[in-house]
């Protein structure tokens, strides 16, 4: 079927209206008639080219929310009407050991992106600025009700990005929790850190945003732009969850790290970052990183989401102004995600 999407011609060239082919509903099939997509700096830094040649034109989008249209024979878990959601992977192999152990997001053979990827047909993938997309059903997640669709959308990249690895580092009461930025990814860490009992501080460039993260749900907040702060928070962290998508000073971030604390990289900065060895021998501490989630882990954290009545804040807005919330989200002008209104590709 031909549907509406947005679409990248080209490396750094604007976005503009097309029309692209979605495959036939198959017997695992699920056709989401999409509601909101949100806009995901990676969705930037794949049409600019930063992470290397793309295939384009490209559609990106890989935070979906959307209703079920049709269905393929075999499916069993989703109905026509059903709210579902899609979010960064449509596809691996279910069969290596990272797939069987719920990691399908670190497939052994590659997991298939939800855009500019290719699928197993040989087909590139397009993503969720469109008004309809075909997924296979192991990889459409139920979003709950009570979420605003909205919201949700957001859940399903920056939310799952920053509850990997909380959960995986133990984030909860007792332990301490220091978000590196306020962004799209920092904002949803505050809510989730804060939901699961941890104690938050965020770490952010100035204080501008100081009074969003601490009723974002915050108990302190610091500018890395003063000196002292690495200084009083010295040795405090257990966790320090890295959201910016740029260089930083991964040695002055890992001594805010008591002695076996991790530093999580979670943000995709476009060049390499080096560290000295000594300032994770000096506390026995870990740098890591994190890359969404399982689809198991994914459901977990939208259930969670319901349970406790967390969204993204978002601005919602029409497909026809995607290039100048690109440029907002370059400026740091936005509180905290934009989301495509899908209707307004119709």
């Amino acid at each position: 079927m031909r549907v509406n999407a947005y679409a990248a011609p080209a490396a750094g060239q604007p976005l503009a209206p097309t029309t692209i082919e979605r495959r036939d509903v198959g017997a695992n099939d699920v056709l989401i008639a999409i509601e909101y997509a949100g806009i995901c700096h990676s969705d930037i830094h794949t049409v600019n080219g930063d992470w290397g040649p793309q295939p384009f034109p490209v559609v990106p989008g890989h935070e979906i929310v959307g209703v079920v249209a049709e269905v393929g024979a075999g499916v069993t878990g989703h109905r026509v009407g059903d709210r579902v959601g899609v979010g960064c992977m449509v596809d691996s192999c279910g069969e290596c050991a990272n797939c069987r152990a719920g990691d399908e997001q670190y497939c052994l053979q590659g997991m298939v992106p939800t855009y500019a990827g290719t699928d197993r047909d040989g087909t590139t993938t397009q993503g969720g600025y469109s008004t309809h997309v075909v997924v296979d059903a192991g990889y459409v997640l139920r979003v709950p009700g009570g979420l605003d669709p909205a919201a949700a959308a957001p859940l399903l990249c920056a939310g799952i990005t920053t509850w990997s690895p909380l959960r995986r580092w133990g984030a909860g009461p007792g332990r301490r929790v220091a978000v590196v930025g306020l962004g799209g990814l920092g904002h949803m860490a505050v809510k989730l850190a804060h939901a699961l009992g941890a104690e938050v501080t965020v770490l952010s460039q100035s204080l501008k945003k100081q009074e969003d993260g601490l009723r974002l749900g915050a108990d302190a907040y610091f500018a890395t732009s003063d000196p002292e702060t690495f200084s009083h928070l010295a040795g405090r962290f257990d966790l320090v969850l890295n959201t910016v998508s740029a260089a930083v000073d991964v040695d002055a971030y890992l001594s805010l790290l008591a002695v076996d604390g991790a530093l999580v990289n979670v943000g995709a900065p476009a060049d390499p970052l080096s560290l000295n060895a000594m300032s994770l021998i000096g506390g026995r501490r870990t740098f890591a990183g994190s890359m969404i989630g399982g689809i198991a882990a994914t459901q977990e954290m939208l259930d969670f989401c319901a349970e406790r009545g967390i969204g993204a804040e978002v601005e919602v807005v029409p497909a026809d102004r995607v290039n100048e919330a690109y440029a907002r989200v370059l400026a740091s002008d936005v509180r905290y995600r934009f989301v495509i209104d899908a209707a307004t590709l119709a």
